[in-house]
């Protein structure tokens, strides 16, 4: 969101009575009406604000919080909401608290502390203890330890894709329900009654969850990962396209908050190189997972979704460990919020680790139960993946040749002759149950499929 949209969604949400054209444009005489009106009609179309009224009488007011956060990913902080006590807190934590829930007049105004990157050093620095990471490798170990990346998450992948998408989705203000997520996902049913924002949001996470799954052998934390894993979660999300999958050229506002991050696009594009290259060098992949979930969002070198982007790459060493992954189910999101704030405001994570060891803790019990009840995938599957994928996806942006000339055609050149009539079996099975909601498993669009479709007929 540009930060005059931003600003003039904060003054209205500041109004209680709301506000007139008049009323906003003696507020801001150097922009004019015409700009102020399309920025209002942007509000009221993304459900950031209502318009009450018409003709001069029509006032602009603030829409629930719930759209707030929504739509911006802003922190926010309601009056009178207690922090969870079933989440334990250290001392430290308290004491981080105790200063985030003051008024925001009466918390300090600070910019982006340099050295609290600059003095981590890898392996040496820890946030996370070495008796605390032995204890979350407890926890989440699974039965999968010693296999080759990435293979518990895939056996997982369908409840993961879930999960994950309804969780992080849930901390920006989504209302999708877990259930409504499911027949998206799974179905490509889109829930009645929800805006296309939240429809796109959900699409979004699955997309990037499946970037990192498919190319888990291969991901690391550098700028090809990072880059695409935000244009992933931020496709036809943020005002200006342009913004997808790049380092911010503007200065951003985080709303509810007396924290001013960099501004300087060299500047951050160099603490962005520190970032990613301190983070590749973090051996334990707890300690890797919970540097990035603090100093991503910390940095914000995105124009928008940068938390949605941390809480997914936070995965990822999780994922190439095969380990439990943390989903962020039943995490609360005004304690997420407030640990946010204590990294924003205080460069301190106490209270961030002990959420993040709490949230842990519950998605690992969640996964340790559910993957009892999972089948075993089918080794030929597993072993045949990218060919399936790849078959696939070359069948349907080919609808004028016939789909088996294809697929035989792609497995005669590469697998065993003993193995052939079951791989060809598996791909005709995969291209039968084909539909929109497991598009993006192949690089497709819905576009494509319908050409495809069309073309059957």
């Amino acid at each position: 969101m540009e930060p005059a949209i931003k600003r003039l969604l904060q003054k209205i949400q500041s109004s209680e009575s709301g506000l007139s054209v008049s009323e906003i444009q003696a507020a801001n005489p150097d922009t004019s009406r015409r700009t102020t009106q399309r920025y209002l009609a942007h509000l009221v179309k993304g459900g950031e604000i209502v318009a009450e009224g018409k003709g001069p009488s029509r006032r602009y007011k603030a829409a629930s919080a719930q759209s707030e956060r929504l739509i911006t990913g802003s922190v926010f902080v309601a009056s009178g909401d207690e922090f969870p006590k079933a989440i334990p807190l250290s001392a430290d934590s308290k004491d981080i608290l105790k200063y985030i829930e003051q008024p925001l007049e009466a918390r300090s105004p600070v910019g982006y502390q340099n050295d609290f990157l600059s003095s981590y050093e890898p392996n040496k620095t820890r946030y996370l203890s070495e008796s605390l990471c032995r204890q979350l490798h407890k926890i989440g170990q699974t039965a999968d330890a010693g296999q080759p990346a990435g293979t518990y998450s895939r056996a997982i992948l369908n409840r993961l894709l879930i999960d994950l998408s309804w969780a992080s989705s849930h901390l920006e203000g989504n209302t999708y329900s877990r259930l409504d997520t499911r027949e998206l996902i799974e179905h490509g049913k889109a829930a009645a009654g929800k805006a296309a924002l939240e429809t796109q949001m959900i699409l979004n996470h699955k997309s990037a969850i499946e970037l990192l799954v498919d190319n888990i052998e291969s991901t690391e934390f550098n700028r090809f990962t990072i880059m695409n894993l935000h244009s992933a979660l931020a496709e036809n999300l943020l005002q200006n396209p342009s913004d997808e999958g790049r380092v911010r050229l503007h200065a951003v506002d985080i709303s509810r908050s007396v924290y001013r991050p960099l501004s300087t696009p060299q500047q951050i594009d160099s603490e962005l190189d520190i970032l990613l290259k301190k983070a590749n060098q973090v051996k334990d992949p707890f300690e890797q997972s919970f540097f990035i979930m603090v100093h991503l969002p910390y940095l914000q070198p995105f124009a928008d979704i940068n938390k949605r982007t941390s809480r997914l790459a936070a995965n990822l060493p999780l994922f190439r460990a095969n380990l439990c992954p943390l989903t962020f189910l039943d995490v609360p999101e005004q304690a997420y919020s407030r640990a946010t704030l204590g990294v924003y405001e205080m460069t301190r994570v106490e209270l961030l680790r002990d959420l993040y060891v709490w949230a842990y803790e519950r998605s690992s019990q969640e996964y340790l139960a559910i993957r009892q009840e999972l089948a075993e995938p089918d080794p030929l599957r597993l072993a045949w993946r990218e060919l399936i994928k790849k078959t696939i996806r070359e069948v349907v942006l080919n609808p004028k040749i016939e789909s088996i000339q294809i697929i035989e055609q792609a497995v005669v050149s590469q697998v065993s002759e003993n193995e052939q009539k079951a791989v060809t079996a598996l791909i005709v099975e995969e291209l039968r149950r084909l539909h929109e909601g497991v598009l993006a498993r192949y690089g497709l669009r819905p576009s494509d499929y319908q050409k495809w479709r069309t073309a059957g007929e």
